[in-house]
């Protein structure tokens, strides 16, 4: 179900998480509903403490993906509206390019280029 984090990236781990978890629910991979691995299992998937774990999806039941049970685990939120999921991401993308200092044009040849490939992965 999810993937790795790279240590090297720059990025915090539980922010490279928070992004593989909104990529799988974006892409319909997680639906409404479904329950997350346990945390320990997760800590053994991503090969990271349990603590970044648990920041990832504290972080992510605030933004509303997820929805915490206690004593049960993390579940994808029955509240989540897939348009405003996609607005925040769109919105968090626009941000970087802004920091990156890179125009509109030239976004839009990255992006189209990114389309032509399938070239989706973080």
């Amino acid at each position: 179900m999810f993937y790795e984090v790279d240590k090297h990236s720059g990025i915090p781990s539980y922010i490279q998480i928070m992004n593989q978890i909104k990529k799988e629910i974006i892409i319909g991979n997680l639906k409404k509903g479904d329950s997350l691995p346990p945390v320990r299992e997760l800590s053994k998937i991503f090969k990271v403490n349990v603590n970044t774990i648990l920041r990832a999806l504290e972080k992510l039941e605030l933004e509303g993906y997820l929805e915490a049970q206690h004593g049960v685990g993390f579940f994808i939120s029955t509240n989540i509206d897939l348009r405003t999921s996609i607005f925040n991401e769109v919105s968090n993308f626009v941000e970087k390019m802004k920091k990156e200092n890179l125009d509109l044009e030239t976004v839009k040849l990255l992006l189209e280029e990114a389309w032509k490939n399938g070239q989706f992965s973080e």
